[in-house]
């Protein structure tokens, strides 16, 4: 298989307030919450990267399209530690900038921006939802192929 990532997509518990770190918070853009006519259609779409986008859907819209359970009564991720987003950026100064930039729109800070081991810099934050994204200056990031 020749992977090719187009969409990641993120259970949320409350798609609004998800919307509205994102969009309002991290500054993201989205044309907003689209689907709403359809049971379980409710979506929010983000423009990333080289066509890469950020898809925010309802947890229990997920487990109704996969026909997996719930873990419980109510819906929340299992650990933060299943999955990491990797926000990468071109400065010690540009982590520094978007941790406060997260801190100010509600995420929580998990590890504040600090030196690495390989010579770079980062810092991790959690979203309302727990997922949680690693922003990073890595001047090595380009040499790993």
């Amino acid at each position: 298989m020749q992977a090719h990532i187009t969409v990641i997509t993120l259970g949320v518990d409350d798609l609004e307030r998800a919307v509205a770190f994102y969009r309002d918070g991290l500054g993201l853009s989205t044309p907003g919450i689209i689907g709403t006519e359809f049971e379980n259609g409710a979506v929010a779409f983000f423009q990333l990267h080289n066509g890469l986008k950020l898809a925010l859907w309802p947890r229990r819209s997920l487990a109704a399209d996969t026909g997996l359970p719930l873990l419980s009564a109510t819906p929340q991720a299992s650990s933060a530690l299943e999955l990491s987003l990797g926000h990468n950026v071109d400065s010690r100064e540009a982590v520094d900038a978007v941790m406060q930039q997260a801190a100010a729109a509600g995420a929580r800070t998990v590890k504040p921006a600090q030196d690495t081991f390989y010579g770079g810099y980062a810092g991790y934050f959690q979203d309302p939802d727990g997922h949680l994204w690693e922003v990073v200056f890595n001047p090595g990031l380009d040499d790993l192929g």
